[in-house]
């Protein structure tokens, strides 16, 4: 491409909080630019899962291609790249934005600035990106345009002059939105440094390997060109280029400044990793795009098939899963109790939801999880320090030195008058508020650092409760700090269950004991002998429930006589029920588990 033509390049993502309106925008320039048809039109175009389209959240990023005519009478190729909104894909947002060099803010002109608006903003910012602030929805009646002014004055110092005004759903201001595109975003720059592309996505299709999605930035790229993964050092053969419009289209090359995809002779989606610089073979470049880093997975849990023998389908199509998605990890692990199954990790709760409802609907499996743990440092007297995700592998109290928790720092963002709400929650998750800030006059933002192990459990939901639905919150890993953390062991008649094992903190301890064993008490049914529900900390009974004993009448064909016949048939059935009680198993059917693992903290 000419260093003319690529001046008329414009790349850019539409960043926001959720349900402020970015798909249903992205739709809107679809429309507008002609890039789709009236007539096939549907809505959430760019959002190709079914999940996608029935939660209407985007999960995935997805680039498209578009050509617009300006008011100056000039043709602008529009590069853009849609990008999830929510918390747990952050990391896709962040190689997204550094894929561009502006992006669209959206504000719900009801809801005003966000936890996540304010979050996408500083990472677009840090990445230099030239920002163009839209207030999307003016045609709500709930609207509110000086509260949005004012806020984005107050947190994002964007003055009021540089706001546009939109309605995606109605389509009014959009072509003045478009123009400023083709007016404020600059266009690409390249050097001379050989070839440089930065792969921010991938996807695997059955017929034709990985998908890359990537944005070239020095050089070109062409099919039968040999190229290189910078960061795996894994070269390869280019079979296909091109870009999507926004299907896939073959081009002869993708030259500086385009954002399209490539397709090579790489099989294995997990060595293609998001933040990768994809360079020459025969000339590579001599350092790769700043800002990649391996993903790591935040929450982890483990996954088992409710009927044994589906472990192979589980298999089977948890490898299918992490061909899309490459944030996905999964470990076989077993358990006495559940039997084979998998040690999965994931990104945050909502990946994990996401995760297994996949697995639900798109495989028809029925699945058990086990009670989501993070990722502790556990400091042993012999001075190594060892990474527990799984309450199996934590070692014994005695080796102990100090257990470490992962810690995140979360901004809040609520209406006033649930400050106080907000404040007794953060303290009831062991955390502790750092700074209170007036957003404008009615809108507080309350900065907190939180145990991640409160966060992924129920603390979004609470924090929705105790606001009427108003609060936001995003929150960013913030170090490790000492936790007084135990395991705790469910025991049944005096066996612990692997499968009902969980890293608490001591003050969480007694309260989860005892909600296990009364569901564990009503769920397990009587037997010929009482059973002892336990709950035990290192070997010490913090909680016990009984199940109560069936039992014969002995005594129903006992007509009078002698007192000493009677007691001793009571004495022989005790008898029979100690010898019992020794040797005998306790079913414990999949009823119980189920009621277990499917519960949170109450």
């Amino acid at each position: 491409m000419s260093e003319n033509r690529q001046q008329f390049i414009r790349n850019f993502s539409i960043i926001a909080h959720i349900d402020h309106g970015k798909s249903t925008l992205a739709d809107r320039f679809l429309l507008h630019t002609n890039t789709i048809e009236e007539r096939t039109f549907r809505d959430q175009v760019l959002d190709a899962m079914d999940l996608e389209q029935e939660r209407g959240i985007t999960i995935k990023s997805h680039p498209v291609r578009m050509h617009f005519q300006a008011d100056d009478d000039r043709e602008y190729i529009f590069n853009l790249i849609d990008t999830p909104g929510h918390v747990d894909f952050s990391y896709e947002v962040s190689r997204s934005l550094a894929a561009c060099e502006g992006a669209i803010l959206l504000v719900d002109a009801a809801q005003g600035v966000q936890a996540q608006t304010l979050a996408n903003a500083n990472l677009a910012i840090r990445q230099g990106l030239t920002i163009i602030p839209v207030i999307n929805k003016i045609d709500l009646p709930a609207a509110n345009l000086d509260m949005c002014y004012e806020q984005i004055e107050e947190l994002l110092a964007i003055p009021r002059e540089e706001v546009l005004l939109a309605s995606a759903k109605t389509g009014a201001g959009v072509k003045e939105l478009l123009n400023a595109i083709a007016e404020r975003v600059p266009s690409p720059v390249s050097t001379n440094e050989g070839v440089q592309a930065l792969v921010f996505d991938s996807v695997y299709d059955v017929f034709r390997g990985v998908v890359t999605y990537l944005r070239v930035v020095n050089g070109t790229i062409k099919a039968g060109q040999r190229v290189r993964l910078f960061n795996a050092d894994l070269a390869s053969e280019v079979k296909e280029v091109g870009f999507f419009s926004p299907e896939m289209k073959p081009a002869d090359e993708l030259q500086p400044g385009e954002v399209g995809y490539l397709i090579t002779t790489i099989k294995d989606p997990t060595e293609i990793q998001v933040g990768d610089t994809v360079t020459s073979d025969l000339k590579p470049c001599q350092a790769a795009l700043p800002g990649f880093q391996v993903v790591r997975p935040m929450v982890f849990s483990g996954i088992y098939p409710i009927d044994t023998a589906d472990y192979e389908a589980l298999k089977f199509n948890i490898s299918k899963l992490q061909l899309n998605d490459s944030a996905f990890v999964a470990q076989p692990e077993s358990s006495v109790a559940l039997g084979a199954g998998f040690r999965c990790g994931f990104l945050g709760l909502l990946h994990m939801e996401i995760v297994q409802e996949r697995l639900s609907r798109e495989y028809n499996m029925d699945l058990l999880l086990t009670y989501p743990s993070v990722i502790y440092h556990v400091y042993l007297r012999d001075g190594t320090m060892k990474e527990v995700d799984n309450p199996l592998y934590m070692p014994d109290p005695s080796h102990i030195a100090r257990v470490e928790e992962p810690m995140i720092k979360a901004q809040i963002i609520s209406p006033t008058t649930h400050m106080g709400a907000i404040m007794n929650l953060i303290m009831e998750k062991r955390g502790l508020c750092l700074k209170t800030e007036n957003v404008d006059h009615l809108h507080v933002m309350i900065t907190a650092r939180l145990p991640l192990h409160e966060i992924v459990l129920d603390f979004y939901d609470k924090l929705k409760t105790v606001t009427r639905g108003y609060g936001s919150m995003d929150y960013e890993p913030d170090g490790y700090e000492p936790s007084e953390t135990v395991k705790l062991e469910i025991l049944v008649n005096g066996e612990p269950v692997d499968a009902f094992a969980s890293i608490v903190h001591t003050d969480r301890a007694v309260q989860r004991a005892r909600m296990i064993c009364e569901r564990l008490k009503d769920a397990i049914p009587p037997q010929m002998f009482k059973i002892a529900v336990q709950g035990a900390v290192g070997g010490r009974i913090i909680a016990r429930e009984d199940v109560r004993q069936l039992r014969k009448n002995v005594l129903a064909k006992c007509y009078g006589g002698d007192i000493t016949r009677k007691r001793k048939l009571l004495d022989k059935q005790r008898e029979g029920k100690k010898r019992m009680k020794e040797i005998g198993n306790v079913n414990i059917p999949q009823e119980a588990f189920v009621a277990v693992l499917r519960a949170s903290d109450e």
